[in-house]
């Protein structure tokens, strides 16, 4: 998994609440795509109309945002069924990181595990924030330093945010769960060959 240190890319802002992961990705488009081809097709609900053509009323297809790769959003983003292929969906689209007032919660824990960063801020920072990207769409440029923990825009403007120590060392290091295990593989090794000796009748014999 590509580490997350720092992501500089164009904002779009999207202030709609309850997206959930049927609107993020369609269950018959995972069936029928692979994992990296699923970009096209993510929040296809908005960015299509019901005939198939491009929706030029959605702000995910206007040229200014068209190559976002940071999108704002509305409360409860990511809410609805268990599916991991929404971030999967998300990150073929381009996007790196998400912020919202809150998440679904088993959404927000598989954005961790793909490499993916969702930042949690107040609505009172977010839309400011985004009112400044719609009124100077040419300056919708953000900069994500999870390192720093802050966000900055191109007028200089810093907004700190958070994330649990655990998830952001996952990020910063490439790990997804089985890696951030694979850390601790020498004292795993080092438990197994003291626990065969204390209690060997649960190991086959060699």
């Amino acid at each position: 998994m590509e580490p997350f240190t720092v992501h500089t890319g164009v904002a779009v802002p999207l202030l709609v609440a309850n997206i959930d992961t049927d609107v993020i990705i369609r269950i018959d488009r995972i069936a029928k795509y692979a994992r990296d081809g699923l970009g096209p097709f993510a929040l296809e609900a908005l960015r299509r109309l019901p005939d198939g053509r491009e929706n030029a009323d959605c702000i995910l297809n206007a040229p200014a945002y068209r190559n976002a790769s940071i999108l704002l959003v509305g409360d409860n983003f990511g809410c609805g069924s268990s599916r991991e292929n929404a971030v999967w969906a998300l990150m073929a689209m381009g996007l790196r990181v998400v912020i919202a007032p809150s998440f679904g919660d088993i959404f927000f824990g598989n954005c961790f595990q793909n490499g993916m960063l969702p930042i949690q801020l107040h609505r009172a920072a977010i839309e400011p924030l985004a009112k400044q990207l719609i009124a100077d769409p040419d300056r919708a440029t953000l900069t994500v330093d999870l390192q720093a923990l802050r966000i900055r825009t191109q007028t200089g403007a810093e907004m700190p945010f958070a994330v649990e120590p655990l998830q952001r060392r996952m990020l910063l290091e490439g790990l997804d769960q089985i890696g951030l295990t694979l850390t601790n593989e020498a004292e795993i090794a080092q438990f197994q060959s003291q626990d065969r000796r204390t209690r060997p009748w649960l190991y086959a014999a060699p």
